[in-house]
């Protein structure tokens, strides 16, 4: 009855190799990043003797290196029969691992194609799953970049954990007004640790460095600051940061502003239901009412909601974290169009995404991120993922293309 604790280390140690990580194991869940708390669940499923294993957007998480050790994994268990049922959004992985396709729309199947017979047709997948064909996975933009409104100088800040360590290590970066800006990196990189301390100091312990809005120095002390300066970020966990999810949609679409939706201390229950109804309207949420608890709501509208509470707090700088994470292709296609809108009525838009795929697709510069370090300033008309790749895994810096 009595735990071996140096045995249970040794054996997460082996288990966490397994899935390609490094940690500690005495490291406690909550000091992790979304991409390793999923490959420690997965590491979890694998140590029980399984027969089927289900996962439920194993990658989504991940970067490309990771998705791919992950999916490697995944075969050699079927070399020693264990079954998978994979649910995924990135048809690329379906076509490397999948046997067979079983194709979702509305909570219903819509068919079932065997991968051998049939290969993998994108577009009659595409087709299945949001019930019309979509041209392209982007839409249409014309850029209207306007001068630099927002700047980080020298930014330097320490793990909240460890000290000793450093999670941005004098990171400098500029968005222009009507400029979509990706953060591009491998998981552990420092892109969430960049974005979220400098929206309020809210990760982190600051060491040094400046802000600039509009070419004067401001101090972000908090999140309320950052919200009053005109910034906004949309986590990359929605669920847990992004939403509460015992809320309903009226409540949450305001919760980052109530002031401006109330008189004397007191929300004005109309106007909280008409700033709702509008962002409902506006951007395409299916749900019956405002009053719909967002816990109801797929993964793309709940992903709708989030993006509008932040929206509804008028930002200048909105920072997406991973804002297509787990949402099919047309709620992507939706979401991209709401980006654009955004940029092009002004406001900047930090982006950071492990698909480089949709970094290229949608942004008008890129930069790379490793160790906490930003080693380069790629404008996407000469980007590639092949350059996107060796700048995510050097820490030698590239001379800016500003």
């Amino acid at each position: 009855g009595v735990i071996d604790w140096g045995e249970q280390n040794r054996r997460a140690t082996e288990l966490l190799a397994l899935v390609g990580l490094r940690e500690d194991p005495e490291t406690q869940i909550r000091h992790l990043g979304v991409g390793k708390q999923q490959l420690v669940e997965i590491d979890r499923a694998l140590h029980k003797d399984v027969q089927l294993l289900i996962l439920d957007e194993p990658t989504s998480t991940l970067n490309g290196t990771d998705s791919q050790h992950l999916l490697d994994l995944i075969l050699g268990l079927k070399d020693r029969g264990v079954s998978s049922i994979i649910i995924s959004h990135k048809l690329n992985e379906i076509e490397q691992i999948a046997d067979s396709i079983t194709i979702l729309r509305d909570g219903h199947a819509i068919e079932t194609l065997n991968v051998k017979s049939n290969g993998v047709d994108e577009d009659r997948i595409i087709r299945g799953m949001v019930g019309r064909s979509l041209q392209s996975r982007f839409p249409d933009r014309t850029p209207r970049i306007g001068e630099v409104f927002f700047e980080v100088r020298d930014w330097t800040v320490r793990h909240p954990q460890a000290p000793e360590r450093l999670v941005c290590k004098n990171e400098s970066f500029t968005v222009r007004r009507g400029e979509i800006v990706g953060l591009a990196g491998l998981m552990g990189a420092g892109r969430t640790e960049l974005a979220m301390s400098v929206f309020g100091r809210s990760y982190g312990s600051y060491v040094s460095g400046q802000i600039f809005i509009d070419g004067r120095e401001v101090v972000l002390n908090s999140v309320s600051d950052a919200i009053a300066h005109g910034i906004a970020y949309v986590s990359e966990d929605r669920t847990t940061l992004g939403l509460n999810l015992l809320d309903d949609i009226k409540d949450s679409v305001v919760s980052a502003k109530l002031g401006k939706v109330a008189r004397g201390g007191v929300v004005d229950e109309a106007q909280e239901r008409n700033a709702a109804e509008s962002y409902r309207a506006g951007l395409r949420i299916k749900a019956p009412s405002v009053d719909e608890g967002v816990r109801q709501l797929s993964g793309g509208n709940q992903q709708k909601v989030v993006l509008a509470k932040w929206m509804f707090t008028d930002p200048r700088l909105l920072i997406l974290d991973e804002p297509t994470r787990g949402i099919d292709v047309g709620a992507k296609f939706e979401i991209y169009g709401i980006i654009q809108r955004l940029a092009a009525q002004g406001s900047g838009v930090l982006l950071i995404s492990s698909e480089l795929p949709e970094l290229l697709g949608i942004c008008d510069r890129i930069y790379t991120i490793f160790e906490g370090r930003i080693t380069a300033d790629i404008p996407v008309s000469e980007a590639d993922p092949e350059t996107l790749m060796r700048s995510i895994t050097t820490t030698q810096k590239k001379a800016s293309t500003r």
